[in-house]
Parts: structure tokens; sequence; C-alpha cells
């Protein structure tokens, strides 16, 4: 393995298709970055919760046990929060959701190209080193700790994605104040632009998990606008209560 640059990283390539592997790793190599590789499920998801990764690439399909569960676990039993590029041949609304739900951060539909690979993972890399203030933030019976990344609602823990966690603190810090898509897109992603579906499908399964078991929701979407994170029975209550 190559010595690491200052902005290369530690990747993790967990993909069985032997040709794009050895592609990937020796492109990845040649621009500074140290590669580890699995061929499987199982020693992918060994290798992602002993080792302290920049990023995983994960194939979503794989034999022993799928990228799909591989993110399940990596999130789940072990609480891990190491950025996961997961690559794909679907390209489907609903395949997209399904990957992100199961805690991806990102998604690269094969056939891709090699530097779009990168750029990806520079992307993360960069937003995953960027410094987080620590703070407690609040918005109507919703509550996050940044340091502990611990999310509650109404008392309640919640569980959602790296980026879903993102997400909730750049909504919560200009709450009620509107946030357009683009300084979204740009405050997590930077300048390596994520495809249209990719917010929204983050958003989609953050209403799921902060919104929809609850009587009323927080996100809203403000058509032409960008979305905002408000308790609005708060400010309705407010504005009807006398002088």
């Amino acid at each position: 393995m190559n010595a690491r640059e200052e902005n290369a990283g530690l990747i993790l390539l967990v993909e069985d298709n032997r040709q794009i592997a050895e592609m990937v790793g020796e492109f990845l190599e040649q621009r500074g970055y140290s590669v580890d590789y699995a061929a499987d499920g199982v020693s992918g998801l060994h290798l992602a919760v002993s080792n302290s990764y920049d990023v995983v690439v994960l194939d979503l399909m794989l034999p022993g046990m799928d990228g799909l569960d591989v993110c399940r676990k990596l999130r789940g039993d072990a609480k891990k929060s190491t950025p996961v590029l997961m690559l794909t041949a679907r390209d489907t609304l609903e395949d997209k959701l399904i990957g992100l739900e199961a805690g991806a951060d990102d998604y690269l539909v094969k056939p891709f190209e090699v530097r779009e690979l990168e750029a990806r993972l520079r992307a993360l890399i960069r937003r995953d080193r960027r410094q987080v203030s620590t703070e407690v933030l609040t918005v109507g019976d919703m509550t996050l700790d940044t340091a502990t990344l611990r999310l509650t609602r109404g008392g309640q823990e919640l569980t959602v994605s790296p980026i879903g966690l993102k997400l909730l603190a750049i909504l919560m810090r200009e709450s009620p104040r509107v946030v357009s898509r683009r300084d979204i897109e740009r405050e997590i992603w930077g300048d390596t632009l994520p495809d249209s579906d990719t917010l929204r499908s983050h958003l989609y399964n953050l209403r799921r998990v902060i919104d929809k078991p609850f009587e009323h929701p927080l996100l809203h979407t403000i058509h032409s606008a960008g979305y905002r994170l408000a308790d609005l029975t708060a400010e309705v209550a407010s504005a009807t209560q006398p002088a």
C-alpha cells in the first residue's frame, strides 16, 4: 500500500468482481489512498467493524451477506458511523431508498467512472473530517446532542443514518428559517453534488423516523424554497395568545 497523502484516506473496498476491485484499488492507490479489500459480505463486515476506515465502498450484491445486510449490521449492531458509499446496478428510486434506509450515505450506479468514485470519496471524507461543534439542539419536542449523536423526540430515542443526523443538525440550527436545497446539499456533500434523488431519499427516510410515528410533523417542505424544521403547532398557539 502507498503512503497516505494528507488529503487521501483509508478505504475498505467490498466487491466480489475481481476485475472491478483491481481497477478501483489500483486507481485509488495511485491517487494516494490506502485500500483494504474483501470479496464477500462477511469478511467485509469483519474488517469494517475491526478497523477505522475513512469510507467503506460496498457492493450491493455480495456472496455470503449482501451489502444491505452488511450496512444494517454496521450501523445497528456495531454502531459504526463510518461513511458508506454503496455500489449498485439498480437505478430505481425504490432501490436507492432501500440502500439509504439501510444506512448508506451515498450510492453510485454501475457502470461508473472511477474518477467519479474518487470524487464521491473525497466529498464523504471532507464531510466526515469537518469539525462539528458540541451543542444540544432542540426544536419542539425533539432534541439532538451533537456530541453523543443521541436523538430523541417526546422522550423516545430515535435512530437515523449519519447523513440524517447531519441533515437534522443543519435544519435545527437554522430553525425556523427555511434552508434551500442547494445550501443543504453543499453543506453535506461539498462541491460534488449528488443526483436529484439523493437528498429527497434521505428526507423521505428521515420523515419516516422523526414525524410518521408522532401526532404532528416537524419537517416541512416549502415549495420552490427548501425545507424547514419547526413546531408549527407551537407557532400557532403563540400567535393566538392574547397580547
